[in-house]
C-alpha cells in the first residue's frame, strides 16, 4: 500500500484521489461498518464484509488496498474476523488484511497470518507481510527469514519496516546473507543488488572515540 500509513492520513488520501462516485460507495460502506453491532446478529456475512470484498470493482485496484484497510477499521475488526476473512479471501484482500494488522490488532495474534504469507511466493504478499505489523512483533529468527525471502523472490527491501532498527549488528543475519550469496554464487546465478545493503547495515556502529 503505497499510501501514507495513519488512517486518517490514508482517508484524506482517498478523499482526495477518488471519483465522487466511488467517495460515496466509501462513505456508506463506512457507515455500514461502523454500525455493525458485533453481536453476531448481523446478515451472514454483514454488508460490510460485502463492501470488502468489492471494494476493487468500486475503488479500482489502485485505491482498494487502502479502502478495504479504512473499512476493517471502521468495522472494529478483531483478530477473529481478520484471520478469516484472510482465510477466505483473494490475494488482494489478504493484502489489506495484512495492511490493516498494526491499525488493529495490539499484539502478537495476528502473526500467523503474517507467517502463512511469508509462505507464499505472491510477492506483493510477502511485501505487506514484512510491514510494520511484523517489525514489531515478528520474532528474530522468523523475521531474519522473512529477509532472506524478499531477496529470494525479488521484493525489494525498502519494503521491510525498520530494517535498520532489526538489521543493525544483527551478526547472525549477517552470516546468513554471507551464506545465501555463497549459494547463489556456487550455483551461477545472479547475487541480488539488495543483499549487499543489508548487509552493510548489520555491521556493528564504529566505536566512539574517548577525547583525551
Amino acid at each position: 500500500m503505497n499510501q501514507p500509513t495513519s488512517l486518517t492520513a490514508v482517508r484524506a488520501h482517498l478523499d482526495s484521489v477518488l471519483s465522487g462516485a466511488a467517495r460515496a460507495w466509501l462513505d456508506q460502506a463506512l457507515a455500514e461498518a461502523a454500525a455493525a453491532t458485533g453481536r453476531g446478529d448481523e446478515k451472514n456475512p454483514p454488508v460490510w464484509e460485502l463492501r470488502f470484498a468489492e471494494a476493487g470493482r468500486r475503488t479500482g485496484q489502485e485505491h482498494a488496498d487502502a479502502a478495504r484497510v479504512v473499512l476493517l477499521h471502521a468495522a472494529r475488526a478483531d483478530t477473529a474476523t481478520l484471520a478469516r476473512l484472510y482465510a477466505e479471501g483473494t490475494a488482494a484482500e489478504r493484502r489489506a488484511v495484512l495492511h490493516a494488522l498494526p491499525h488493529l490488532v495490539p499484539g502478537p495474534e495476528g502473526l500467523p497470518l503474517v507467517e502463512d504469507a511469508l509462505r507464499t511466493n505472491d510477492t506483493r504478499l510477502v511485501a505487506a507481510a514484512v510491514g510494520p505489523y511484523a517489525a514489531e512483533h515478528l520474532p528474530a529468527h522468523a523475521w531474519r527469514h522473512s529477509v532472506l525471502k524478499c531477496l529470494f523472490t525479488g521484493v525489494p527491501v525498502d519494503a521491510v519496516a525498520e530494517l535498520w532498527r532489526r538489521a543493525h549488528g544483527n551478526t547472525e543475519l549477517a552470516r546468513m546473507l554471507g551464506d545465501f550469496a555463497q549459494e547463489r554464487t556456487a550455483a551461477g546465478r545472479p547475487v541480488p543488488d539488495d543483499l549487499q545493503r543489508v548487509l552493510a547495515l548489520t555491521a556493528p556502529a564504529p566505536p566512539t572515540v574517548k577525547e583525551s
